[in-house]
């Protein structure tokens, strides 16, 4: 047997991992694009002589500094945040496409408002990063789960993958613009911060009109008791016939867990259903592995690069705007070049558990080492060395959490589970980016030991509580997970009279 890029632990026919699949992920996977391009180009963007002087940063004092960078930073995660916590009825009620649809077009509503704000006028500019992290936050929502409801099980995580891809890379165009328009624009206009931020609409535009190509989730379809489309959706995606044993297997598979999972009619929007769901045993763990990977995700520290770059590279010695945005670049290859390493080549056969622990333990050999040499040393030079690019290799961990909060949870509370991690993400997100200037002030070198040793601990965690899911289809999570066959719940739809609905004891084949 010769070596090959896709889980051997499932039963997917080759023909399932076909152009099609990929080119959807590719473009769904456009939000991501602006997504990353959004995050890292603000860092950037800031340290432009014309935005500081516009928005008042050049003659602010320190501490001001630190407040107007993180204000300007952090309203996108709260904006992220409350997109990805709000939006997800809009993926039940009108599907996962008409959702990505809704949540890109907010995008763009904010990033036209930022690259139209006003000289000096930081309130358009805090409503536009407002807007298009609801945008953003909406689209990390529903585009993981998408691209998961739609992949075979040998290649999710390799599909699913193309979405961090393409965040990282994302990032890296944001860290080359900032670079270019320096170089190439002059410092007297504002035109030199006006171009990155008005960038971010070239993404957008794409998944707009790529995803009317794209197909609803045969899942989708299914929990709205539309199976013929559920299976003409499937059957193009996999392009097999509809009589081929897969496909017969996987929507059999789809009617068993929509048979278990689905309230009935009577408890279908009541509250306590939806609480008790989230609690029941096999659930609960899956929303707390949710949520710790997406806290970990953010206190690896690998996004502070990301959101302060030029900042962080200025504690390093590296001075002069250009040098710091050349830098940042060349920061911005390597994290991306080692995620498509990762996602393309490594994911489905490393795994998901094995690429968590081990992305952990390397990933924070970089922080000890910038911590240290901050510490020790007059840190003039550094960029000549180099040292600063190796801290990359810690982003491998962000990528494998989009790719298990997207298909670890039943199918009847996915997109509200996703919908809370997700949220998660952002908070934590916001929390970090919020802080981080004023931990570059206050500890220096002590930020970079603070997040290398919380890096050192998720990896012992994610040791002892995650569960190897690559190869499995989204319907075996619950066998994975170890959630009880029988559903047996009782609901008061009348919380005044008490009156109670049982719902039917179906057990699971």
């Amino acid at each position: 047997m010769g070596f090959n890029l896709h889980a051997d632990n499932s039963n997917d026919p080759p023909e399932v991992r076909n152009w099609r699949v990929h080119f959807i992920a590719l473009v769904v996977s456009m939000g991501a694009l602006a997504m990353g391009y959004d995050t890292s180009v603000i860092g950037g963007t800031m340290a432009l002589d014309p935005f500081r002087r516009d928005f008042g940063l050049a003659r602010a004092s320190e501490l001001e500094t630190d407040t107007l960078e993180g204000n300007i930073v952090s309203t996108f995660q709260a904006g992220c945040f409350f997109g990805s916590l709000l939006t997800f009825p809009l993926a039940e009620r009108f599907g996962r496409k008409m959702a990505i649809i809704i949540a890109i077009s907010v995008f763009c509503v904010g990033g036209s408002l930022m690259k139209t704000s006003a000289s000096g006028h930081l309130a358009v500019i805090y409503a536009g990063r407002v807007i298009a992290g609801f945008g953003i936050g909406s689209v990390s929502l529903q585009v993981p789960v998408y691209i998961a409801e739609t992949s075979p099980p040998s290649i999710r995580g390799r599909l699913v993958g193309i979405f961090e891809i393409c965040s990282q890379g994302g990032g890296m165009c944001g860290f080359w613009i900032n670079y270019i328009v320096n170089r190439t624009i002059s410092s007297a206009r504002m035109a030199q911060w006006q171009v990155p931020l008005g960038l971010q609409l070239l993404p957008g535009g794409l998944l707009l009109l790529g995803i009317l190509w794209c197909p609803e989730t045969p899942r989708w379809y299914a929990k709205q008791d539309r199976w013929e489309e559920a299976e003409r959706s499937l059957t193009w995606i996999r392009k097999l016939p509809s009589n081929h044993p897969r496909i017969q297997a996987e929507i059999q598979e789809i009617r068993e867990q929509i048979l278990v999972g689905t309230p009935a009619a009577e408890i279908k929007y009541d509250l306590w259903y939806y609480v008790h769901r989230i609690w029941r045993k096999g659930t609960r763990n899956r929303i707390g592995i949710g949520l710790l990977l997406m806290a970990f995700q953010n206190l690896t520290g690998v996004n502070i690069i990301t959101y302060y770059s030029p900042r962080i590279f200025e504690t390093l010695g590296i001075t002069g705007t250009d040098t710091k945005l050349f830098a940042t670049g060349f920061y911005g290859i390597a994290k991306t070049l080692g995620m498509i390493i990762f996602s393309v080549w490594l994911v489905e056969k490393v795994g998901r558990r094995s690429g968590l622990i081990g992305g952990a333990f390397i990933g924070s050999l970089p922080m000890w080492y910038i911590g240290g040499y901050v510490f020790r040393a007059d840190p003039a030079g550094a960029a000549a060395r180099g040292d600063t690019t190796r801290s990359a290799a810690g982003y491998i961990v962000m990528g494998i959490t989009w790719v298990v909060c997207s298909e670890i949870f039943p199918i009847d509370i996915r997109m509200l589970c996703v919908a809370i991690t997700t949220a998660d993400q952002w908070l934590w997100s916001f929390i970090i980016s919020r802080t981080t200037p004023y931990m570059i002030t206050s500890l220096g070198y002590g930020t970079y030991f603070f997040f290398a040793s919380l890096m050192v601990a998720m990896g012992f965690w994610a040791w002892w509580f995650i569960p190897e899911t690559k190869g499995k289809s989204l319907e075996e999570m619950e066998a994975l997970f170890k959630t009880p066959s029988v559903v047996d719940h009782e609901w008061a739809a009348n919380e005044k009279d008490q009156t109670k609905v049982t719902t039917s004891h179906i057990e699971m084949i």
